[in-house]
């Protein structure tokens, strides 16, 4: 679906009844459970960002699709969600009368800890990253040929 929304509510007004309601119920539910993450709309595209883009939510032809960041986090799940198209990184909804969102909101709430928690890594300074290349008082490592 291409639509020229340039925010959430606008992108909901264009589509259809049926996913409008599937996708304000999922956006509604991301809200909730994911405080503090940025919302945002590109395109065809609803996103949640914290620290990058952390969620993403489509709605195609048939299906809506939720493209989680954390690809750990929806294969750790992947069993709870029956009935369901998923992959290593996405969510794929047919059915937009039976959406799983209890377990959708595990994943959201578990995505938002996982990407806090990479956040509050400390990254390498230069010198430290200098000190893990080859040293000065050593000699090359021969070439091969």
């Amino acid at each position: 679906m291409t639509t020229t929304a340039t925010t959430v509510g606008a992108y909901l007004r264009d589509l259809p009844p049926d996913r409008r309601v599937a996708m304000a119920r999922v956006c509604s539910m991301i809200r909730r459970s994911a405080r503090g993450v940025r919302e945002a709309c590109v395109m065809a595209w609803r996103f949640n960002e914290l620290d990058g883009p952390l969620f993403a939510l489509e709605s195609g032809r048939r299906h809506m699709s939720l493209y989680v960041a954390e690809q750990d986090v929806v294969i750790r799940h992947k069993e709870a969600l029956t009935g369901v198209n998923t992959a290593r990184s996405f969510i794929r909804f047919s059915d937009f009368n039976r959406l799983p969102l209890d377990v959708v909101e595990k994943i959201v709430r578990e995505s938002v800890v996982a990407r806090r928690a990479r956040a509050t890594t400390v990254d390498p300074t230069q010198a430290e990253l200098l000190s893990c290349g080859p040293s000065r008082n050593r000699p090359p490592s021969p070439r091969r040929r």
